[in-house]
């Protein structure tokens, strides 16, 4: 089926991908799964509520929560009856979730737990105009999220067709999200993001990824970050179990207990892991050590898809046997796929990961691109370490005379919330 509007995947989810671990999340010390069906029935219930709370396809309502399944049922809650979604990162300042509440105008929030109410709940309280604040977590004195999908359980009848209605209105260039970025100076910018805008860089994405639906993939990044959203929805549309990872400390204990077969990565991620790895090597001794890091030497020369010819390649499986495999075995053994941005990567890093067997797929964008621009790849006469590779799927580039680089496609932000005059700044008169 095609997918249009970014809750169309649910759609794809019942059509393709019916498995038992469609979400996945660690509460308590052990991974509690969602299926396709009760990720599907949840979106729906949410929106069922939303609606017998009074919400309409334009309200705004802000989520402030870690990454975890619920933010996904809310997501599509929200998603399929056209109330835009404002994640909001959870490291903001009780003045900064005041202008965002303020200046998205929205009618509601959601926040993770306690330790995030007591930031976020006084910007509601003190709203121009009442904000009802619903936790994901028991938090005492706060609403839980639970009633919203009890009221939509329990008023299925009344809203399920209502649901199927609105959903036929919604278009692929109305906005589905809004979400706020800082830039380098000035108050949070509002940047409007289309169902468009996410669903043709995810479709882009996916064909880059080449996940399977039998695949595990560790999610790490945001939600609330574009980039973290856009591996999200590619991960779906993928039919890729996604599990979130607890925290940043744990990444590589998670790997390991879901075998996963990718994840999503910062740079400074992949620096962590190399510099543990390293020391691992620093305490061998003797021949140990030595192999050890002429394995580290001869990585650092890798060139994809045989270019450094067959001795090369010979020395490369002989290192595979003895050190790389290791290295895959201490993130679970299946390893071979990692999403990468956000920051410069360094092109050693990248290169010695890739002879591990593990494909580092860099990439180029920002919120503003939905978020990306390029992306490197992994077959061979497309792929360049050292790159942010090609520009993405029906996405196009130019280099102004100043050096500015200029993008223009469907992933493309029809502007800032509220806020003409920064729109019309941020385009020529060619729409570049």
């Amino acid at each position: 089926m095609n997918v249009e509007r970014t809750f169309d995947l649910l759609d794809r989810y019942r059509e393709h991908f019916v498995k038992n671990d469609a979400l996945c999340a660690k509460q308590g010390g052990k991974w509690i799964q969602y299926s396709t069906d009760e990720y599907i029935n949840n979106a729906r219930h949410f929106s069922y509520g939303l609606l017998e709370m009074g919400l309409k396809k334009g309200d705004k309502i802000i989520t402030i929560s870690g990454n975890r399944p619920e933010w996904n049922f809310a997501d599509m809650g929200m998603d399929l009856i056209g109330v835009i979604h404002v994640p909001v990162f959870t490291s903001l300042s009780t003045a900064e979730y005041q202008h965002i509440i303020s200046h998205s105008e929205a009618s509601l929030m959601l926040v993770s737990d306690k330790k995030l109410f007591k930031v976020a709940g006084p910007a509601a309280a003190d709203a121009e105009k009442p904000v009802a604040v619903y936790s994901f977590d028991e938090v005492e004195g706060v609403k839980n999220w639970q009633e919203i999908l009890t009221a939509g359980r329990l008023n299925s009848g009344k809203h399920g067709p209502a649901v199927e209605e609105i959903k036929k209105s919604i278009r692929p260039d109305d906005v589905a999200s809004l979400i706020y970025t800082s830039g380098t100076t000035g108050k949070p910018k509002g940047v409007m993001l289309t169902h468009r805008n996410l669903v043709s860089n995810f479709l882009a994405a996916a064909k880059v990824f080449n996940l399977k639906p039998e695949d595990k993939y560790l999610s790490i990044l945001p939600l609330c970050h574009v980039g973290g959203r856009l591996g999200n929805y590619q991960t779906q549309y993928s039919g890729a179990g996604i599990y979130y990872a607890e925290n940043m400390g744990t990444i590589a204990a998670n790997l390991n207990e879901i075998q996963a077969d990718g994840f999503d990565a910062v740079p400074r991620v992949l620096e962590k892991f190399y510099e543990v790895i390293i020391s691992k090597g620093n305490k061998l001794s003797g021949m140990k050590k030595k192999i050890f890091f002429r394995a580290v030497a001869l990585g650092l020369r890798y060139v994809p898809h045989g270019g450094n010819g067959w001795l090369y390649e010979l020395k490369l499986r002989v290192a595979d046997r003895l050190v790389f495999s290791k290295w895959r075995l201490a993130l679970g053994g299946r390893v071979r796929i990692v999403g990468c941005g956000g920051a410069s990567l360094q092109p050693r890093l990248e290169r010695i990961f890739w002879a591990a067997g593990i494909k580092i797929i860099n990439m180029y964008g920002l919120t503003e691109t939905s978020p990306i621009i390029t992306i490197n790849r992994t077959d061979k006469g497309n792929v360049k370490l050292g790159s942010v590779g090609y520009v993405i799927g029906d996405v196009q580039v130019k280099i102004a005379e100043d050096g500015e680089i200029l993008c223009k496609g469907p992933n493309v932000t029809p502007g800032y919330y509220k806020d003409p005059e920064l729109t019309r700044q941020a385009f020529d008169e060619e729409g570049w």
